[in-house]
């Protein structure tokens, strides 16, 4: 459960040496809303262990936007097939959902495996977990259509930058973020539905080969 002293954090990941797009989200829970209080861009993985390390909270619930783990032999794993059958009936584009040793999406595999570990490692009683923000962000009712263009649209990401604060009970104050930054506080309300066990679709940890929760 989440308390008062619970941090939740969202970690939008990019590959290894693409610092610039990574962001990171932190809040905390003040009534019955997700309190941002630091959203952060530029991040490499020591950024990212510091940036934890000062939270100063035993309570860490941590969700990345990556994939943290990848099929044996290579191809889809259940899991990434049932979301994209999910999300594509929600409007979604079925490339929202990629394969993760698929040539564009290798390095952030690579990413993802390794500074989940790093967190695992470093503070071994956080909560951690895989997230597709934006499909969750779909599943809980989020304009779609906004959803789909938040690359290409300011326009897009005010709207869902918006429905976070009314809809999500997300605080933030950020009228138009980055779709890096958006992300990351779409992860991070996912780690707050998680850890309270209100998500809409949640497959459990597969140890040894999928050791984390992938939620949506």
């Amino acid at each position: 459960m989440t308390t008062g002293n619970t941090r939740l954090v969202g970690i939008d990941l990019s590959g290894p040496s693409n610092h610039t797009d990574t962001a990171l989200a932190v809040g905390r829970l003040v009534d019955d809303r997700l309190d941002i209080i630091d959203v952060r861009e530029g991040m490499s993985d020591c950024a990212i262990l510091t940036a934890l390390s000062r939270l100063e909270s035993d309570d860490l619930v941590v969700a990345l936007d990556a994939p943290l783990s990848y099929q044996d032999g290579g191809g889809d794993r259940d899991r990434d097939r049932d979301l994209r059958q999910l999300l594509t009936a929600k409007g979604m584009k079925s490339g929202s959902v990629m394969t993760p040793t698929m040539t564009r999406m290798a390095y952030l595999t690579l990413r993802g495996i390794s500074l989940s570990r790093m967190i695992a490692g470093a503070f071994p009683n956080a909560r951690i977990m895989e997230v597709h923000p934006l499909g969750s962000l779909a599943l809980a009712g989020a304009p779609v259509d906004a959803l789909t263009t938040v690359k290409q649209s300011a326009t897009a990401r005010e709207t869902v930058a918006r429905w976070l604060i009314e809809q999500g009970r997300v605080d933030h104050g950020a009228d138009a973020p980055s779709d890096h930054v958006l992300a990351a506080l779409a992860s991070a309300r996912a780690a707050w539905i998680w850890s309270n066990g209100n998500t809409a679709w949640d497959v459990p940890a597969a140890p040894p080969h999928h050791p984390f929760a992938f939620v949506c």
